[in-house]
């Protein structure tokens, strides 16, 4: 099987041509460029002028603009004007729909335009229409015709181009030859790219996003191996998950979607979509990007991040699994991890000194003295880790206790409490569960033999063993995702439990390295569980801390940093669709277009629709690109005109043109009516 990057195990930049930007460049090993989009009305110059000076101060190092019609290409000029008056020469970048005669007057003005293939010049109606081969190639002479002049001005005034596909906005054309599919998505921008390379035009970057990281995962790595294949090279690429959301929820689905391909060296330019204001979308593409950058380019020009002298993971010779595709690694059951359960989460209490029933507050348990009852939470853990400790209460019925083996053989509850070995001590070991044992590996590390395999041979396919992999290498993802190719290779069909410690700072951090590292595994199906933990150095910083105030989200208890690390794992799995425990949000960043106050709509349908689990509901700004872009989605609230709202049920429009004073009570009616709505607890 081709490959999307140039190594599975060893971190190297994906080598891509290198795009003028102004006087920035990208792609070529440069640094990975920081970006966002303003939120401001375009026609509104000095609005646009001061959002964007707010960003460039942030660290974006180029901002786009809304440009939906002519008259906001053409004031695009006087932007620029004062913003290079104020001494300001970040490189502009203008975001087209629909109108290509916008594009041409843009282009000549900034120094990048943003075009959507799917909207440029073919009309989405959301009709399955069937075209015969003559018919598709009919339109493609016709978009061939309607872009040329766009790429030619490109050209003549040295103006770079995004081909950012969406997949949410495929065309009709698009989506009756290759369906909803990533591999629509590839084709969408590749039949562009072939128009412009015709003309000899090269100053391109391209983006494949979507606001399931699933399937923008699958996209990028399907672009990379079509461009490799059919030019024997590769253009720089823009990363994002679109409509991600607001605070901790929009950043762990960023960097599970972003930081996948970051971890294989993919992606030049990122911006993560925040439904925030779009200064506070640079600090959290900072944090993705700073784990991979250099200062330099290196003697190679790969910008390549260095293994630290930590552990050599050797190269695969045989692919067990689909990249893009996905399918979940198969395993057996053991009580109720693997199989088709769903992922499980292992809570690290092993830093408390004294546990009480308070502490399991942290992690969804809350203990009612009066009716000596615990009432249990949708994202309550499956399992605490104490260490040594053994707890001296009466647990929930639902969560069991996973301590080191000299603690097992001490309790006296052997249905609540399971060991926890490393690999060496599982094997020498005379006392063991006859249940459930979870044995620990450091992937790769110094220590082992990267190509002695052994320690394998006692756990593999022992029905009593969940495997618990981390690692210690700098680049532990693909440590521990080598291992589990050995593990699906040998045909072991333990379940396995991913676990990541963080040495990170902040909670911001953190959240970004447990998304990365952890996303990247889920997504390509790997994983029945997930512990998160902090070095003890980290943990002491964060529990010194009066709270943690993460991206919007305020943990404050008894056990902030174990409330964190809860919610995050959570997170993480409904970010990556392997558990679903909460109501799911694909909310816009908002830009120019859109007709209402974006973050206080989204927080006022958040307050009265969390309680909803599994919903998926769309909030969308505008009518542009809401009913494509939501196309994941359960329920729609959508711009249609000033004060107006459409609500959607999938892609069917249900009612049209609400005011918006009454519409929030309107989505609660359709989800009543749909049988979606179930009345808080």
């Amino acid at each position: 099987m081709q490959l999307y990057c140039s190594s599975l195990t060893q971190y190297s930049r994906l080598k891509t041509r290198e795009v003028r930007i102004g006087h920035l460049l990208l792609g070529n090993g440069h640094p990975v460029r920081l970006q966002t989009m303003t939120t401001t009305d375009t026609m509104d110059t000095e609005a646009t002028v001061e959002q964007a000076i707010r960003c460039i101060n942030a660290g974006a190092e180029l901002v786009r603009i809304t440009a939906p019609s002519k008259k906001e290409a053409e004031n695009l000029l006087n932007i620029k004007n004062e913003l290079r008056k104020r001494g300001y020469n970040t490189p502009l970048v203008a975001d087209i729909h629909f109108t290509p005669n916008a594009a041409e007057i843009a282009a000549r003005i900034v120094e990048k335009v943003r075009v959507n293939p799917g909207n440029y010049v073919d009309k989405k109606k959301f009709e399955q229409i069937e075209y015969t081969d003559a018919e598709y190639l009919e339109e493609m002479e016709r978009i061939r015709e309607r872009f040329t002049p766009l790429v030619r001005i490109c050209k003549e005034h040295g103006s770079a181009m995004r081909i950012g596909t969406n997949h949410g906005s495929l065309s009709d054309r698009i989506m009756s030859r290759y369906g909803d599919t990533p591999m629509g998505m590839v084709e969408s921008a590749m039949e562009f790219l072939r128009i412009a390379r015709s003309e000899d035009y090269h100053n391109i970057v391209l983006s494949m996003k979507a606001s399931n990281p699933q399937v923008m995962v699958q996209a990028y790595r399907l672009l990379v191996q079509q461009m490799d294949h059919e030019f024997g090279e590769c253009y720089p690429l823009h990363l994002g998950v679109t409509e991600a959301g607001d605070g901790e929820d929009g950043r762990v689905k960023s960097a599970a979607g972003i930081g996948t391909l970051m971890e294989d060296g993919i992606g030049d330019t990122v911006r993560v979509s925040l439904t925030e204001d779009p200064e506070f979308e640079i600090p959290v593409c900072k944090d993705l990007v700073k784990r991979y950058s250099t200062d330099s380019i290196d003697q190679n020009g790969t910008g390549a991040r260095l293994n630290n002298g930590h552990g050599h993971v050797p190269a695969i010779d045989k692919l067990p699994y689909d990249p893009f595709h996905y399918s979940r690694r198969g395993s057996f059951v053991v009580g109720n991890i693997g199989g088709k359960h769903v992922p499980v989460v292992i809570a690290d209490f092993s830093k408390i000194e004294k546990i009480t029933p308070v502490h399991l507050e942290a992690i969804g348990y809350k203990y009612d003295a009066a009716t000596d009852k615990w009432n249990i939470g949708d994202a309550a853990a499956d399992y605490i880790f104490t260490g040594h400790q053994l707890l001296n209460f009466s647990l929930p019925g639902t969560l069991k206790v996973i301590v080191y083996p000299a603690a097992w053989a001490s309790s006296a509850a052997p249905e609540k409490y399971f060991p926890i070995f490393d690999a060496s001590g599982f094997a020498a070991a005379s006392n063991k569960s006859n249940q459930l044992n979870f044995v620990m590996l450091d992937c790769f590390n110094d220590e082992t033999p990267i190509n002695d395999f052994t320690y394998l041979d006692t756990l593999a396919n022992d029905p009593s063993v969940v495997i618990c992999l981390s690692s210690t290498n700098k680049n532990a993802m693909p440590s521990v995702r080598r291992m589990l190719m050995e593990l699906m290779n040998r045909d072991a069909k333990n379940p396995v439990i991913l676990m990541t410690d963080s040495n990170w700072s902040t909670p911001d951090e953190h959240l970004i390295h447990y998304s990365t590292e952890c996303g990247a595994l889920l997504l390509d199906g790997f994983g029945d569980g997930l512990c998160l933990g902090m070095s003890a150095e980290s943990y002491q910083l964060q529990a010194a801390s009066a709270s943690m105030d993460t991206s919007g989200r305020n943990y404050s208890s008894n056990s902030s940093v174990e409330q964190f690390l809860n919610s995050s794992a959570f997170s993480i799995l409904q970010a990556t669709r392997s558990r679903i425990s909460k109501t799911e949000y694909i909310s816009c960043p908002s830009c120019g277009r859109t007709l209402f106050d974006l973050q206080e709509t989204t927080a006022k349908i958040r307050s009265v629709t969390n309680h909803l689990k599994g919903v998926k509901i769309a909030i969308m700004g505008c009518i542009v690109n809401g009913p494509g872009e939501m196309a994941d989605a359960d329920f729609g609230y959508v711009g249609s005109g000033v004060g107006k709202i459409t609500l959607y049920k999938g892609r069917e429009i249900m009612k049209r043109n609400i005011d918006s004073e009454v519409a929030v009570a309107e989505l609660i009616n359709l989800l009543k009516e749909s049988d979606a709505w179930v009345d808080p607890a």
